[in-house]
């Protein structure tokens, strides 16, 4: 046996395949296998050049270390164990495994009846035992030196009463952008190149947040049909960038891209899978954990361990109640921060990682991980507050230091701007943060990600354009996607040339944006839904890696030039007025000493403090959330007291010009306008109304103004 390829003990930690210089060290968990071998490979991945036993097992890791072996080498794993799907072991040593915690891969995965344990088509199912290797159209893992040079590198660790998150596709975000060489589309490089990034700062937003990017697979029933999974919420690895997004197969790409970010002032937040993975059920393929150690990685139905529990919906759910598929996610989440510089994450399915025996748990093992690690309590945290298992909804149940989607703020203002009746007493809590929600454990306003469309869903251009889903073009007979959207097309389904119905669509973009902008919280952005971006009615567009998702930059018209300029100042009114993202929740309570006015009140039409009348009437459609600028105790993240101008935001989501009298204030000049959505030219101060003064209201509107006193007029 050469000096390169003999075995020495090596050590168990760190787990994964760690070169020091001299050689790499090999460490892989499963608990319940009988022999581990390690399979390297030829530069071309297709053969096995040498087999070698890690035949050192300490605390159920498997380990050894191989001297001479250098970055860029190539292996699997084979593991040996029972087959025995009753009780949940599924080993089967002809499948070529994934290292959980490899960081890079070479080649592509192409799903064959080869990559399952069991013979597809055998009579006993997956009770059956394939025999095939599976090796040789399987991807490989890489070693890799992790190196780089991150001098001058610094997160903008933007606080989150500034952040403007910015949800996005690696690939489709930048696949169609003419500025961008075409070689580096739809990549890494793509999204860190000059002209996207000068895009990102003159829109404004803060923080850029990747659909996943960790390795994925594309299912087999897509391939078959024709299609891809686009979105990637089919993990292959919690620790891999996926290849597809590499223009030149090395990691160095994706650090360049988040560096170059950070330059910029833009953090970089990704959209994270760690309740289940790509194995699927009992039977889907054995890639991975199934092989490694079923029974360790994924929960398994108590009296019945040949099958899954599915609180994902996606046939598995990785196991967090073990300490050591705990210590993976925590393991992956550290190497993203600390490797790889991101600034936070977003959980897709975040109540199936809170989940123990006994249900959900928000003081469970995997958030006590989260607040107590030293890496992670200084990022950025999101929740996706639901999953489909028992008691699977869990909107504002998280812990202190989590912030959550808030779908009920998206439906609301939907039913809101649809004309839905009753709908005044419902909103309202929404634009102040949910606190009846969010308050809790000390939590503070931007515990609520409130949002109007997102990757999940009709596109904003689309919530206006149709009524029903149009979901066809997934293959499922247009069944699949949700039901109930909450939408409008104002008479015609789809695309239209008619001027009107073209008008009151583009302004009712406008008053469901400046709903997101103009209330307390957290806004977040669907990249596209800036200049009305549209996936033809497709509100599940997953496995459409196609022009239905991909962003069109190509000359937009004269309406959605204009329509683009109008989200830049709403989004620079957010920014310059602190009195729209107040670092505590409002009660009404807090009084300014200059006006005399609450921190928050609600004001009817006839210029008064609403009633019970005016919040129970249900064809009620119009009225307005004054803000006291100076009420109450606000500062700044350097200490320093953070007042603004008293605002008056009014909303009408009826069908008819209502007249509003302005709240008559002591001390007070006039209203000066900000914005109004019906006038999206109108410049700040073109429009004054005296104190007191009426004002015409129109139909399906938002109109911003300000309080100017009289001693600064």
């Amino acid at each position: 046996m050469s000096a390169r390829t003999r075995v020495w003990p090596g050590i168990p930690y760190p787990l994964g395949a760690t070169w020091d210089g001299k050689g790499v060290n090999f460490a892989l968990f499963s608990a319940h296998a009988e022999k581990v071998e390690l399979c390297l490979f030829d530069s071309s991945g297709q053969r096995e050049i040498e087999r070698l036993v890690l035949a050192e097992n300490t605390d159920q890791i498997w380990h050894g270390y191989v001297p001479g072996l250098w970055p860029g080498a190539l292996y699997g794993y084979r593991v040996s164990g029972p087959y025995e799907p009753q009780i949940g072991h599924r080993f089967n040593h002809h499948k070529l495994l994934l290292d959980p915690y490899a960081k890079q891969f070479y080649g592509s995965l192409h799903l064959r009846d080869e990559h399952c344990g069991y013979q597809v088509g055998h009579r006993d199912a997956d009770l059956s035992f394939d025999t095939r290797d599976s090796a040789r159209d399987m991807l490989k893992c890489v070693v890799v030196d992790t190196r780089y040079n991150w001098e001058g590198d610094r997160s903008p660790d933007g606080p989150w009463s500034r952040t403007l998150i910015y949800e996005t596709h690696v690939r489709g975000f930048t696949i169609r952008h003419e500025g961008v060489p075409h070689h580096l589309r739809g990549t890494f490089a793509g999204l860190a190149h000059p002209e996207v990034i000068k895009y990102l700062q003159s829109l404004g937003i803060t923080a850029i947040e990747l659909m996943p990017v960790h390795a994925f697979v594309d299912d087999r029933f897509l391939t078959d049909r024709g299609l891809r999974n686009y979105w990637g919420y089919n993990t292959l690895c919690f620790f891999a960038p996926e290849t597809r997004y590499l223009s030149g197969g090395d990691l160095v790409e994706f650090k360049t891209m988040v560096k170059r970010l950070h330059d910029a002032g833009i953090e970089v937040l990704l959209d994270v899978v760690y309740n289940h993975t790509a194995e699927g059920d009992q039977m889907g393929p054995t890639l991975s954990f199934k092989g490694i150690d079923n029974a360790s990685y994924y929960r398994l139905l108590p009296h019945d361990r040949r099958h899954y529990i599915n609180d994902t919906g996606c046939g598995n759910t990785l196991n967090l109640m073990h300490p050591r598929v705990l210590q993976m996610v925590m393991d992956s989440l550290r190497y993203w921060v600390n490797e790889m510089h991101v600034d936070g994450f977003r959980f897709d399915l975040a109540v199936t990682l809170g989940r123990e025996e006994y249900g959900y748990d928000r003081a469970g093992g995997f958030f006590d991980a989260i607040r107590q690690d030293p890496a992670m309590s200084r990022v950025k945290v999101i929740a996706e507050p639901w999953d489909i298992g028992p008691g699977g909804y869990q909107l504002g149940s998280f812990p202190a230091g989590t912030t959550e989607w808030n779908d009920r703020f998206r439906d609301t203002v939907r039913r809101f701007w649809r004309g839905d009746d009753g709908m005044l007493s419902k909103l309202a809590p929404n634009l102040l943060a949910s606190s009846d929600l969010f308050e809790h454990d000390c939590r503070r306003p931007w515990a609520t990600v409130n949002y109007i469309a997102s990757h999940d869903g009709f596109t904003l251009a689309d919530l206006v354009s149709y009524n029903e889903r149009h979901n066809e073009a997934n293959g499922e007979q247009n069944r699949d996607g949700h039901p109930s959207n909450f939408s409008n097309n104002h008479g015609v389904e789809g695309l239209t040339t008619d001027p009107g119905i073209r008008q009151i669509r583009l302004r009712q973009r406008r008053n469901m944006l400046a709903t997101v902008l103009l209330a307390q919280g957290t806004p977040m952005l669907l990249a596209g839904d800036e200049f009305g971006r549209s996936q033809q009615g497709n509100n599940n567009a997953y496995c459409q890696d196609n022009e239905i998702n991909w962003l069109n930059w190509d000359n937009p018209t004269p309406d959605e030039r204009e329509f683009l300029d109008f989200v830049r100042r709403l989004i620079n009114l957010r920014r310059d007025h602190p009195v729209l993202r107040r670092p505590r929740f409002m009660h009404g309570l807090q009084a300014s000493k200059t006006t005399g006015l609450r921190d928050v009140d609600w004001i009817s039409p006839g210029g008064s403090t609403m009633s019970d009348y005016h919040w129970q009437e249900p064809k009620a459609r119009c009225f307005g959330l004054l803000l006291a600028g100076d009420a109450g105790e606000h500062f700044t993240a350097d200490g320093y007291p953070e007042t603004d101008d008293a605002l008056l935001i009014i909303f009408n989501a009826g069908p008819a010009t209502t007249p509003f009298r302005m709240p008559s204030v002591r001390g007070a000049g006039h209203w000066r306008c900000l914005l109004d959505t019906t006038q999206p030219q109108l410049a700040s101060g073109e429009l004054l109304l005296d104190n007191g003064g009426e004002f015409q209201m129109e139909s399906w509107a938002v109109t911003v103004f300000a309080l100017v006193m009289t001693d600064t007029d």
